[in-house]
C-alpha cells in the first residue's frame, strides 16, 4: 500500500513538474520612455490623415439636412400646437393633451400621476445635445480644470466640423439661440395654405432622415462617446476628463464619466411621443395606453399636416391597430 502511495505521489509529481518545465515563460522589459515618442509620431501621422476628402461631402449634407429641419420645425409650431409638462419631459403633439397618468415629476420621485401642460418650445421637439468644441479630432483631452476653456456647441455640428465641413459663423451663432417659446394656443395662428403645410411637413421628413443617415455614416469613421450614466456627448477619440456627471456624489467616481460608444440616438434623439391614429378618440385616456402608438416627435408634427410618414414607422405607430375598446 505504501508502495503503491509512493508511486503515485512520484507519477503526480512528474507531471506537475513536466508541465511546468514546458512552458514558455516571458518578460516583458519595454522601455516606455523609448516607445513613447513612436506611439506619439504615429498619432500625427495619422492625424494628417484627416478629415477624410470622401466624408466631407457627407458632413455638408447633415449641416443642410439639419437647417431644413430646424427651420422646417420652427414654421409648423405656429400652426399646431404643442404641449410640454411642467413637471417631465413628456410632449403631445396635438389640440388637447392627453389624459395618461404618466407623470413621474423632475426628480422621479413619484409615478403614474396626471400630466399638467403649458405650452412646449422648439427644444422639446428637437433636444438640444452639446459638446465640447475642438480645433481637431487629435486634440489633447480636455483636463477638469480646462472645462470653461472650450466653448460648448451642437454636438452634430461639431461632428461636421471635425469631418471637414465648411460651417458658416451665423449657422454656430443661430445654434445658441434656438429655443423661443412657442406661441400661446390662444393666439392667432400663421396664415400658411394647406398646401404650403404639406409640403414644408414632407421635405422636414425628409430632411430628417438625411441627417440621421448621415450622421451614422459620420459615427463609422469619427468616433463619439456617450456617458453611460448620463447623456454628456463627447465627438473625438476619447472622452474628456472634466468631472460633470451628475449622478450621485457619494458615488466613488466623483464626476467622472463611464463612456462608452455613441450612436445617432445619443447625437440626434427621437423624442418619442405618443401617436394619435384617425379611429382613436380625440383625447388620448390611460385605458387605452396599450392600444396607442407611438411616433419621433419630428414625424409627428409633420404628420399632423398630412404629410406622409416613411413605412419604416408604421409598425411604431400601430397604423393598422385595433382601437381601445368604448366603456
Amino acid at each position: 500500500m505504501a508502495l503503491m502511495r509512493r508511486r503515485v505521489g512520484g507519477y503526480i509529481c512528474s507531471e506537475l513538474c513536466g508541465s511546468v518545465m514546458n512552458q514558455r515563460l516571458y518578460s516583458s522589459r519595454v522601455d516606455w520612455k523609448q516607445l513613447r515618442p513612436m506611439i506619439l509620431k504615429r498619432i500625427k501621422n495619422r492625424a494628417k490623415e484627416y478629415p477624410i476628402k470622401r466624408m466631407i461631402p457627407v458632413a455638408e449634407e447633415v449641416v443642410k439636412a439639419r437647417e431644413i429641419v430646424t427651420k422646417g420645425v420652427s414654421t409648423l409650431l405656429q400652426v399646431v400646437p404643442i404641449h410640454s409638462c411642467k413637471f417631465c419631459p413628456e410632449v403631445h403633439i396635438g389640440a388637447v393633451g392627453h389624459e395618461m397618468q404618466s407623470c413621474h415629476g423632475f426628480k422621479r420621485m413619484i409615478k403614474n400621476q396626471p400630466h399638467k401642460w403649458g405650452p412646449g418650445c422648439l427644444n422639446d421637439i428637437l433636444i438640444p445635445v452639446e459638446s465640447f468644441h475642438l480645433e481637431n479630432t487629435f486634440q489633447d483631452e480636455i483636463k477638469h480644470d480646462q472645462r470653461f476653456d472650450f466653448p460648448r456647441v451642437p454636438a452634430v455640428l461639431e461632428l461636421c466640423h471635425q469631418a471637414g465641413a465648411d460651417i458658416p459663423d451665423e449657422v454656430w451663432h443661430r445654434s445658441g439661440t434656438s429655443s423661443a417659446i412657442v406661441r400661446e394656443n390662444d393666439e392667432k395662428p400663421a396664415a400658411f395654405l394647406p398646401e404650403e403645410l404639406r409640403f414644408i411637413g414632407q421635405r422636414t421628413i425628409e430632411a430628417w432622415e438625411r441627417l440621421r443617415l448621415g450622421v451614422t455614416k459620420l459615427l463609422l469613421v469619427y468616433p463619439s462617446k456617450v456617458c453611460e450614466r448620463c447623456s454628456e456627448v463627447h465627438v473625438g477619440l476619447s472622452g474628456h476628463k472634466a468631472r460633470m456627471c451628475g449622478v450621485f456624489k457619494f458615488e466613488g467616481w466623483r464626476g467622472k464619466h463611464k463612456w462608452k460608444k455613441a450612436d445617432v440616438d445619443d447625437l440626434v434623439p427621437p423624442k418619442i411621443v405618443w401617436h394619435q391614429r384617425p379611429h382613436d378618440p380625440p383625447v388620448l385616456v390611460d385605458a387605452g395606453r396599450d392600444y396607442y402608438g407611438h411616433a419621433p416627435a419630428v414625424i409627428e408634427l409633420c404628420m399632423q399636416v398630412s404629410a406622409r410618414a416613411p413605412p419604416k414607422y408604421h409598425c411604431m405607430m400601430k397604423a393598422q391597430g385595433l382601437a381601445p375598446p368604448i366603456k
